[in-house]
Formats: structure tokens, sequence, C-alpha cells
């Protein structure tokens, strides 16, 4: 008989254990573990780098974006009013100081200048007149002078003869007759009355003498007066010429040939090479600066150059103080800020010699200011002597 066979039985297999390999995978793979602690080590080492220069600088050097490059800017303006008839710049020329800028149509002021020379000449001929008529009222006072001194005169020949014919006609001796007595004494009282009326013709004429006088004086004065409407008027024709007042580059022209233009009426402006730098640094930060510390500027205009300079001065008031509107903190919401000052930064003269025309006034700076360094004298900077 056959045997009988039973199916065997099948058993699970083992499950792998714990860590054991994975049979079929990639060996020799590093664990992702491993390169975020490489990543993290950089980043801790690139953060102690940047900590550490900050601190450096923070401790050596103070540092400041908000500067500004600042020079002379001279607006020109016309001193008369008057038409533009030739402009004799361009924009951006160099001009140098006295040039002519632009001429305006110089008739009105001319013909004014005629004017007031021929009053003049028609005042100096009546003061030619005036000085004939005080020869003649002079010769006239002399003359009545003269006429005094006639009736002086005979007014003591006619008392003479009055107190001789009173001798010569008295109780105990009658000389002569009682007419010739009377007629006597009336000759001496009209002698009395011809001087006393020749006095008064002379200082007539005396009077008229110092009249004459002061009307020549009066027209002297009035060519004083005209003479001196002459220099305003000249002055006036000279101001046609508007000229340069600074040596310097020109810039904002406004003004064209056949423009009316006003008195005071800004037609361009100059701007000086001479420049320096306005660096507005935090209150807090001014406690380690000094005048003549070196400082180095990053112009951004001139990206790479390492420019040098000194500071000059600190501003009397912060920004604010000079705002058209200050804050007024005496009030109930009062928020204290940081306020900004500004400090001049002078340039190296052979960087702003370097750099002229590149150098120009609103460019924007980066100032750092050595800490570590010693100050040198403010006062032999040629650059801040210029200003």
């Amino acid at each position: 008989m056959a045997e009988a066979h039973t199916p065997a039985e099948h058993k699970p297999a083992a499950a792998p254990q714990a860590g054991a390999p994975i049979q079929g995978a990639a060996p020799g793979k590093t664990p992702p573990n491993k390169r975020v602690l490489a990543v993290v080590g950089l980043i801790a080492l690139a953060a102690l780098g940047a900590g550490g220069r900050m601190w450096y600088k923070s401790h050596h050097y103070v540092e400041t974006e908000n500067a500004y490059v600042t020079g002379r800017v001279h607006p020109v303006s016309a001193r008369v009013a008057g038409v533009v008839t030739r402009v004799l710049v361009d924009d951006n020329q160099m001009v140098k100081a006295g040039d002519v800028i632009a001429e305006l149509d110089p008739a009105d002021h001319a013909v004014r200048v005629e004017q007031i020379e021929a009053q003049i000449a028609s005042v100096e001929q009546q003061i030619e007149q005036a000085g004939a008529q005080v020869a003649q009222v002079r010769a006239q006072a002399a003359a009545a002078g003269a006429q005094v001194r006639q009736a002086e005169a005979q007014l003591v020949r006619a008392r003479q003869d009055a107190e001789r014919f009173g001798q010569l006609y008295n109780e105990t001796m009658k000389a002569v007759s009682k007419a010739e007595v009377d007629a006597s004494s009336a000759a001496r009282a009209g002698a009395v009355a011809d001087v006393a009326a020749r006095r008064e013709s002379a200082s007539a004429a005396q009077a008229q003498v110092a009249a004459a006088d002061a009307a020549r004086e009066v027209l002297r004065a009035q060519v004083k007066v005209l003479q001196a409407q002459l220099k305003d008027a000249r002055l006036q024709l000279a101001y046609n010429r508007i000229v340069a007042p600074v040596a310097g580059r020109i810039g904002k022209r406004s003004i064209e040939v056949g423009a009316r233009v006003q008195p005071g009426q800004q037609l361009l402006a100059v701007v000086e090479d001479k420049v320096w730098v306005v660096a507005n640094f935090k209150e807090t930060q001014l406690a380690r600066l000094e005048p003549g510390q070196q400082v180095h500027l990053e112009v951004d205009a001139l990206p790479g150059k390492d420019l040098m300079g000194r500071v000059d001065s600190f501003s009397p008031a912060s920004g604010n103080q000079f705002a058209l509107l200050p804050a007024d903190n005496a009030t109930g919401n009062f928020t204290k800020i940081v306020q900004r000052v500004p400090v001049k930064i002078t340039l190296d003269p052979q960087d702003v010699k370097k750099y002229a025309g590149r150098l120009v006034p609103g460019m924007s700076v980066v100032a750092e200011v050595v800490l570590d360094q010693k100050a040198a004298p403010v006062a032999t900077q040629t650059a801040s002597a210029a200003h």
C-alpha cells in the first residue's frame, strides 16, 4: 500500500534583525547628518569672522553712510532790469572770476548817463554866471563903501563948519549971520542922514554879495548831487555786463538771448572746484571724534577709489535745529530720537586736484573715521584754510 504523503508545512521566514545590513544596499554611502554638521560649522566660522570684524571696526572706526560732498555754489543774478543781448557761456563751462557771462541792452542806462552829464554841464555854466554876479555885487559893495567914506568925510566937514559958525555967532560976537549958522547946521544934519543912507546901501550890497555866494554854493552842491547820480547811472550801465563772481563751472543755466530779466532774478550758478564732505554722525558717535583725525572716504561715483580726508570741525547745532520746522519737544507725545550732527571733513588737496570735475556737491559718500591714529593739527590743512 502506498504511503500517504502529507503536504509539507510552510513556515514563515525569519524577519531580519534590527541594525543588520540590508542585502542589495549600496555600500560606502555617507550618512546625511555629517553634511549638515559641515555646513553648520562653516556658517559658524563665517559668523565668528563677521562678528570679529564688526567688533574690531566698532572699536577702531566710526562709520556713517549719511555723508555727502559739499561745495560753494554761487547763484548769479541780474542787478538791473534789461533784455539779454548776448550769452557768452555754455552749460558746465569753466569760467574765471570777472569773466563776462552775459550782456544786457545798455541803451536805457546810456541815455540816463548822457542826460545827467548834460545837467552837470548846464549847472556848471550857471555856476560861472553866479561867479560873475558875485564879482559884480562885490564891486557894487566896494563902491557903496567908498560912498560911505565920502559921506563920512563930508559929515566931518559939515560938523566943523557948524562948530565954526556957532563960535562966530554968539551973544558977544555976531561975525556971521544967523542964516549962515542955520545953513551950516542943516548941512551937518544932511551929512549925518547921508552917511546913514550910504551905510544902509553898503549893508545891502554886502547882503547881495552873501546871497550871490550862497546861490553859487547851492549850484555847486547841485553839481555834487548830479555827480553822485552820474556815478550811480554809470554803475547801472556797468551792471548790464553780468560777470562771474568766482572761478568755477557754470550750472543751472536759465538765461537765453532775448529774455527780459529783473533785478534779483537768478540766471545761473557758479560752482567752485573746492569741495569737502559733510558727514552727519549720530550724537552717540561724537564722543570719540576729534578734529584732525584721518578719514577714509568712499564716493559712490568713484567705486574702488579710496579718498583721504581729515575731520575739520563740528557743526554748532544738530541738523534738526537748522531745519525749516524744528521739532518741538515740549509736547506730550515726546519720543527720544538719536540726533545727527554735521561734521565737516576736508579732502586731501591732491585728491581734490586729481578728481577735479568729478567730485561735485551732492554726491553720496561713506565716511570712516580712524580712531587709533593721532589727530593731526587742523590748522595745517590746506583745504580747510582755503575755506
